[in-house]
């Protein structure tokens, strides 16, 4: 069974944006109808790598944590070649679910917030899941 975090555990996650983390790459649509900043996408990805970061060592064997909901806000644009951080706090157990205000920044400032909801699952469990989905 998985342990709670402590109150108020974080952690974070960096990156430093590269062409394949522009909106202008992520090719939803044609390349010039988005400028060549950090996509929301990658934020999201971000701020779940470091709310995952805090359940991490919450996890007993065979266990993994999933994404199950987010809503942030993408406050600001990052240029190619910024750091990007993401942290992640830990506010509390919604029943099954682990509820984290997460926030962003580079060097200029803050980028994106808001809350994320992680579950823990068993990673045989998803992958047969997925792979029963596949051939559906």
């Amino acid at each position: 069974m998985t342990r709670e975090p402590a109150p108020d555990a974080t952690a974070e996650a960096s990156t430093r944006v590269v062409d394949a983390d522009l909106a202008s790459a992520v090719g939803l649509v044609p390349s010039d109808v988005f400028p060549r900043v950090y996509a929301t996408s990658r934020l999201v990805a971000l701020m779940e790598v470091a709310a995952a970061r805090v359940l991490s060592p919450c996890l007993d064997a065979g266990e993994m944590s999933v994404g199950v909901s987010v809503d942030i806000v993408h406050t600001a644009a990052t240029p190619l070649g910024a750091t990007v951080t993401a942290d992640a706090r830990y506010i509390g157990r919604d029943g099954k679910r682990f509820v984290f205000e997460v926030s962003a920044r580079d060097p200029a400032g803050e980028v994106g917030r808001g809350r994320h909801v992680r579950a823990v699952v068993s990673a045989d469990r998803l992958v047969d899941g997925a792979q029963r989905r596949a051939h559906a």
